[in-house]
């Protein structure tokens, strides 16, 4: 495991900050009461469990969540990433640069879940096996290293949509610390933002499995090409978007308020020389934009969401 030491920072990242910082903004008093309840039901939620690992992608979620925990435990909070393919080597940087800049402790664990034939064979399921395999090591350093609890950065309005890896989470009674304090996605934002914290307005991430349609294998090499296609979109000046695999056609998804810029002449000239030159026969622009989870549009009406 590569240890990434945590760097202590002067002014409101201090160990024992559990008040939240108010900064400039547009948030009415009375939200920013109602926020600050949330939160201090949060930090206390995080005292109770006393030692805790967080599992740390680097997005909103779970950089705040990973915040909060070091803001109330001190060094009794780890913040772990798993060193996996899946994850794009983008969000690896920001999750470290994060960790630096709050002063939590930061570690990596390698997970295997590219091993597992039920993994790769990519159904409606394939969270679940990734987010038990993420667990079943998170779990296993737990026990040797002394810490109480496993904690995740699911939120209140990801309880909606269909996702597995929540069913892996209750399976190894992984705690969910923002669902229990209440916290939607727009309320961590906020929070974030009040408190200062630079991932406030980060996009949504997910992993690169996820741009591979139900039913297509998920192999290193696919995930690559999708990883070097988004790199090279966001090169491009784009903040959110997704690539989207099916097979020798490339669909890109980029954000509504973004799309504008894509649609002319040059730029679809641009995204064209990209995507060919990875291979790809050909290169599609989705009309309705990037959505989240747009893929589980496939799933079967009987596919109800796993809270």
């Amino acid at each position: 495991m590569l240890l990434i030491p945590g760097l202590t920072l002067h002014g409101f990242y201090t160990l024992g900050m559990a008040a939240l910082v108010t900064i400039q903004g547009t948030t009415e008093p009375a939200e920013t009461a109602g926020l600050e309840q949330k939160q201090e039901r949060l930090f206390a939620h995080l005292r109770r469990l006393g030692r805790v690992i967080i599992a740390y992608s680097g997005g909103t979620d779970s950089a705040y969540l990973a915040w909060a925990a070091h803001s109330v435990l001190g060094q009794n909070a780890l913040a772990v990433t798993a060193d996996s393919a899946s994850i794009p080597a983008s969000h690896k940087r920001a999750a470290e640069e994060f960790a630096a800049e709050s002063g939590f402790r930061h570690e990596y664990i390698s997970t295997y879940e590219f091993e597992n034939p039920d993994y790769v064979k990519n159904d409606k399921d394939r969270c679940f096996y990734c987010k038990d395999e993420l667990f079943t090591r998170l779990d296993a350093y737990a026990a040797q290293a002394g810490y109480s609890h496993v904690v995740y950065g699911v939120n209140a309005d990801d309880l909606g949509d269909y996702r597995p890896g929540q069913h892996a989470a209750k399976l190894h009674n992984v705690e969910a610390p923002l669902v229990d304090a209440g916290l939607t996605k727009a309320e961590i934002r906020e929070l974030s933002r009040l408190s200062g914290l630079s991932v406030w307005d980060r996009p949504a991430s997910a992993c690169l499995s996820s741009r591979v349609p139900y039913g297509t294998p998920v192999t290193v090499e696919t995930i690559r090409t999708i990883e070097d296609g988004e790199e090279a979109v966001r090169a491009l000046g784009f903040k959110q978007f997704r690539v989207r695999f099916h097979g020798d056609l490339a669909r890109v998804e980029i954000a509504k308020d973004e799309l504008p810029r894509a649609l002319n002449i040059e730029m679809a000239g641009a995204l064209t020389r990209i995507f060919k030159q990875l291979g790809f026969l050909y290169v599609t622009l989705d009309l309705e934009g990037y959505r989240q989870g747009s893929l589980n549009a496939a799933l079967p009406a009987s596919a109800s969401p796993t809270r």
